[in-house]
C-alpha cells in the first residue's frame, strides 16, 4: 500500500455509543429538568423550612450551608420559598400548553383536514391572533379575568393557540395528500377513519415537539406575568413574583439571582431538549 493513509476506527463503547445518540448537553439538560419536576411534585422532601413563615432576625442572611439561597427580608429561607415556588410556575405552565395543545390544535386539524371555507374562516381567526403580539394579549386577558396564576396561565395558553394552530394545519395539509391517505380514502375509509387513524398520529409530531418548546416560554411568560404583578400576590412564591420583590433589596442580591437562575436554567434545559427532539424526529 504506497501512499495510503490507514485510517484505524475505535470500535464504540457503550458509553460513546450513548454519547453519540444523547449528546452530554441533552442528558444534563433532562437531569435539571428532573429536579425541577421533582421540587414542584414533592417539595417538602427537598427542604424543611416553611415558604410562608420566616424568622425575622434571621433576616437578609447570604448564601450558606443551612440557607443555600440566603433569606429575605422576612426571614424566610430563600431556597424554600423557590422550591415550593416550582409547583405554581410549573404547573400553570403545563395548563398553558394543554389549552394551546388542544384548541390550537383543534383548529389547526380541522382548517388543514376540511379545508375550503372552514380553512379560510379560521386561518383569518389565527392571523388576527398572530397579529397581536403573545406577550400583549396575555396581559390584556388575564387584566379581564382576574390577577390570579391560574388566570395568566389561561392567558398564556390562549396566546399560543395560534401558533400550534398554523402548525398543525401545515402538517396536516401534507399528511393529507401523502399516498397512504389516498390509499385509505380509495379503500372506502371514511373521513373520521382517515382524520383520526392517519392524519393526526402523523401530523402531531411536530405539534408535541412545539409543545416542549412551548412549555419552556410558557415559564418565562408566566414569570413576566407574575413580575408585573399579574399573578397570585404575596406570600405566593412564584419565580416572577420572587424576582420582582426581590429587586428592591439591591444590598440583597441572591433574592434576585437565585429565582432568575433557577428560571433560566430551567427554560435553557427545555430548549435544548426541544431541539434535540426536533432533530430526533
Amino acid at each position: 500500500m504506497t501512499g495510503a493513509a490507514l485510517t484505524i476506527r475505535r470500535p464504540l463503547t457503550a458509553g460513546r455509543a450513548f454519547a453519540a445518540v444523547v449528546p452530554p448537553t441533552v442528558v444534563a439538560s433532562f437531569i435539571a429538568l428532573a429536579v425541577v419536576l421533582a421540587w414542584a411534585s414533592v417539595p417538602a422532601l427537598f427542604t424543611s423550612y416553611d415558604p410562608a413563615i420566616g424568622v425575622p432576625a434571621d433576616k437578609f442572611l447570604p448564601p450558606s450551608l443551612e440557607h443555600l439561597f440566603g433569606t429575605d427580608q422576612l426571614g424566610r429561607d430563600q431556597f424554600a420559598r423557590v422550591v415550593f415556588g416550582t409547583q405554581s410556575s410549573v404547573l400553570s405552565a403545563l395548563v398553558a400548553v394543554g389549552i394551546g395543545v388542544v384548541v390550537g390544535g383543534a383548529i389547526g386539524l380541522v382548517a388543514g383536514f376540511f379545508a375550503g371555507w372552514t380553512d379560510i374562516a379560521l386561518a383569518r381567526v389565527v392571523d388576527v391572533l398572530l397579529a397581536i403580539p403573545s406577550f400583549l394579549l396575555a396581559v390584556v386577558i388575564v387584566s379581564a379575568l382576574g390577577f390570579q396564576t391560574i388566570n395568566a396561565a389561561i392567558a398564556t395558553g390562549v396566546s399560543a393557540v395560534a401558533v400550534f394552530a398554523r402548525v398543525m394545519r401545515s402538517e396536516v395539509i401534507k399528511t393529507r395528500r401523502a399516498v397512504f391517505v389516498e390509499a385509505s380514502a380509495l379503500q372506502g375509509g371514511s373521513r373520521g377513519h382517515i382524520l383520526f387513524r392517519h392524519v393526526l398520529p402523523n401530523a402531531s409530531r411536530s405539534v408535541l415537539t412545539l409543545a416542549v418548546l412551548q412549555f419552556g416560554l410558557s415559564i418565562l411568560v408566566i414569570a413576566g406575568l407574575a413580575f408585573l404583578g399579574y399573578g397570585d400576590p404575596p406570600p405566593a412564591s412564584d419565580w416572577g413574583l420572587l424576582i420582582s420583590s426581590g429587586k428592591d433589596y439591591p444590598r440583597a442580591p441572591w433574592l434576585v439571582l437565585y429565582p432568575a437562575l433557577v428560571t433560566v436554567a430551567t427554560v435553557l434545559s427545555i430548549n435544548r431538549i426541544s431541539r434535540w427532539l426536533r432533530k430526533t424526529s
